[in-house]
């Protein structure tokens, strides 16, 4: 005869199961939300895109210029490249090209990175200074994780730039950590869910920070906006810093604000952009810096607007097959994201 078991060991077993269920059931929810890859769209590789050469009076000499930048900047801290310049043709558009460890210049694509160190022992902080200037917007492309639209899908920076045959490349606002934002890349809307400040690039060569509740995806593209991006805050408008961005948000889940590593993009004039990724997380190298210090560097540096872009583990500048900067994540290794800026 089997042996009846007491009502309180029932209520104990009983508890426990609800416990376990409900732990079950919230292990499920966060994998699904922050781990469990979801798919809402397969893309092709972007194909090549067929641009103009800049103009000779928009052209820059970048081997003279770089040159001119070593004298005038030696006492900043600003570090330069010159090795010998062989002409390569570019395998991707066919378009001949110089190039250097810090510097790419074209008939259509002129690029030049610098290094930029500031303070010294825990005080340092460690920049790169990326002067972007392309003959036609649409040359400034975005790329996804896999080729795939969706959440928690996620790729190191090198591996998308390396398949999208990139010349340059930084982290994006790696959207595929929320469900909401407008994401305009490359022409095609993949999300109308308006929350925050996003950015918009245009194809005639500008950009703008917009708030996305007040205008409608379709109205973006009917304007000619070729991509957005919904991270932010907006740290330069019109040349001036915004109050206020010491306190802003993203999201509830992510903290942006104190001394960080950052990317962003900003600037000077039409198809002339500055992309500025500070490392941190790192004393005696680079301790990072507060949102307000970041929106300094881009009006030091002439512009006139200028963006944040996803930063902490994932700020990351790429070029020419090397990761140019030392992310945080434990011996400069990369932190996979979901989207990257490129030019190509």
């Amino acid at each position: 005869m089997q042996k009846r078991m007491s009502k309180p060991k029932k209520i104990i077993l009983s508890i426990a199961a609800v416990i376990i269920l409900i732990l079950g059931v919230t292990a499920y929810l966060y994998a699904d939300r922050f781990l469990i890859p979801h798919v809402q769209m397969v893309l092709s590789n972007t194909s090549a895109v067929s641009v103009p050469s800049i103009s000779s009076a928009n052209s820059v000499d970048l081997v003279s210029s770089t040159e001119q930048s070593t004298t005038s900047e030696q006492n900043t801290g600003v570090q330069t490249v010159q090795p010998t310049v062989p002409i390569h043709t570019d395998a991707a558009n066919g378009e001949p090209y110089t190039a250097t460890a810090t510097s790419y210049s074209s008939k259509s694509t002129n690029i030049s990175i610098k290094t930029v160190s500031t303070g010294s022992g825990k005080n340092k902080v460690t920049y790169f200074v990326a002067d972007v200037q392309i003959a036609d917007a649409t040359q400034m492309l975005s790329a996804f994780a896999k080729n795939e639209f969706g959440t928690n899908i996620i790729e190191y920076v090198s591996t998308i730039s390396k398949r999208n045959d990139a010349i340059f490349a930084v982290n994006g606002d790696y959207y595929g950590f929320r469900n909401d934002g407008v994401e305009i890349r490359n022409g095609v809307l993949y999300r109308d869910k308006p929350a925050r400040q996003g950015l918009a690039l245009y194809k005639d060569g500008t950009m703008k920070a917009y708030d996305e509740k007040s205008v409608t995806a379709d109205q973006l593209l009917a304007d000619g906006v070729w991509n957005t991006f919904s991270f932010g805050p907006c740290i330069l408008d019109n040349g001036e810093i915004p109050a206020g961005i010491s306190q802003a948000k993203v999201d509830s889940t992510r903290p942006i604000q104190g001394l960080q590593p950052r990317t962003g993009i900003g600037l000077i004039s039409a198809n002339h952009f500055i992309f500025v990724v500070v490392d941190g997380r790192d004393e005696g190298y680079s301790k990072g810096v507060t949102m307000t210090e970041f929106a300094q560097i881009f009006k030091d540096l002439g512009c006139s607007i200028a963006y944040n872009l996803d930063g902490g583990g994932s700020t990351e500048m790429w070029f020419m097959g090397h990761v140019v900067n030392y992310p945080c994540n434990g011996n400069g290794d990369e932190r996979a994201t979901s989207d990257i800026i490129y030019i190509k």
